[in-house]
């Protein structure tokens, strides 16, 4: 077992300026090992002992072969960065900084080590960013605004920093029942169905469509998207998933054609086929993401599709599992198995960009475990390794 030595306090980011780098930033991966990849995992910053024990975003250094994170450091501080992703560039990495005064940093990388320099930082568009993602071009930053229930559209400027948002969405509407429809029997599980909660916004595969999910409204959102003017239009009618189910994930596909919805209140998925023409969703199936005669309560977070297409994967908190699906020919799901991720409340998890393993971010136990991959069977087996960080939020690669 390898651990990961803690690292100093806590300190806000402040007074981040853009600076251009142009031609000056070098290529991570033409200096690194080839056995080696960097991640970046965001943290949970704020009140010691209250779920939130990091201090901003911290890089590591992956080992392909063995599963390994190592030589973890504090890449930059910044508030509670609980979503952060890569520009196509592999040259930025954008960050949520979830808080009521919501807010987005964006930051140029580079060196031979990944080091972060702050570019610049610019209001969300509204309160508890939770999730951040990128249009295929690069050009466009969407985000999801939990507190405020909306998403906006922050364009990327020539130097990597962000403007201010093109267009913002605020969700309305009637908010869906505190209790699930789906829930387990026994379940306590009541989260966000006070308001409009917008969780999570994408892209399509086609680039021509952005989806977001509203958990408080029980719905998906699907917009039309201008990719040269970054602007949403209103699309077909939203679709609504069981009230008081709480949609919060979405993961496509590769084939583009199956889209799977993790619903945190229920722990259930929905498998929807997705019409790439017009951008619309037609349900296909429901299933649990614990096991069967299961009693009690626990919140879904996160749902991923390997990227052979074969496997789905479903991370289960308070279970503290990651369930484990089949792929049929139809899209539909078959649950063959868990397994526990040996940490407390995985709030994250994601495969790496070589498809071996899967890593888990469990919030409250403060670490990050990782999983081999068995390709054939699609279980998960433990590598033995625990990386101790405070308060994980996401992790995400390099590549």
């Amino acid at each position: 077992m390898s651990i990961v030595q803690p690292f100093s306090r806590r300190h806000l980011l402040g007074g981040a300026s853009a600076l251009a780098l142009g031609a000056s930033l070098r290529t991570v991966g033409e200096v690194l090992r080839p056995d080696r990849i960097l991640a970046y995992a965001g943290t949970y910053t704020g009140a010691v002992g209250n779920l939130g024990n990091g201090d901003g975003i911290y890089v590591l250094e992956m080992n392909t072969g063995t599963g390994e994170l190592s030589d973890c450091r504090l890449a930059a501080r910044s508030p509670s960065p609980s979503w952060i992703v890569i520009h196509p560039s592999r040259r930025y990495l954008y960050a949520v900084n979830e808080q009521s005064s919501g807010s987005v940093s964006a930051f140029a990388i580079h060196g031979a080590r990944g080091e972060l320099t702050p570019l610049n930082t610019v209001s969300s568009g509204g309160s508890e960013p939770a999730y951040i993602s990128l249009d295929a071009s690069g050009r466009y930053a969407f985000v999801a605004n939990y507190g405020s229930g909306s998403v906006g559209v922050l364009p990327v400027l020539p130097t990597g920093a962000l403007g201010t948002a093109v267009d913002l969405r605020r969700d309305q509407g009637s908010v869906g029942s505190m209790r699930a429809t789906d829930a387990p029997r026994g379940s306590f599980a009541i989260s966000g169905h006070d308001a409009p909660h917008a969780h999570m916004v994408l892209p399509d595969p086609q680039n021509r469509f952005v989806l977001a999910t509203d958990l408080g409204q029980d719905r998906i959102y699907i917009y039309g998207f201008d990719s040269k003017t970054g602007r949403l239009s209103e699309n077909a009618p939203y679709t609504t998933l069981r009230t008081g189910d709480g949609p919060r994930h979405l993961a496509f596909h590769p084939n583009g054609r199956w889209l799977y919805s993790i619903q945190e209140e229920s722990s259930t998925i929905a498998v929807f086929d997705y019409d790439e023409r017009n951008g619309s969703l037609h349900p296909n199936q429901t299933v649990s993401t614990l096991p069967p005669n299961f009693a009690g309560t626990s919140f879904a977070s996160e749902v991923l599709v390997a990227p052979d297409g074969r496997y789905v994967y479903a991370a289960n908190r308070l279970h503290d599992t990651i369930a484990i699906f089949s792929i049929g020919g139809d899209g539909r799901l078959r649950w063959i198995g868990e397994a526990s991720t040996l940490g407390d409340y995985p709030v994250q998890c994601r495969i790496d960009p070589t498809g071996g393993f899967l890593y888990v971010c469990n919030r409250r136990s403060d670490n990050i475990t990782s999983f081999r991959i068995n390709r054939e069977t699609g279980m998960l087996t433990f590598t033995g390794r625990y990386t101790e960080l405070g308060s994980p939020a996401s992790i995400t690669f390099l590549h």
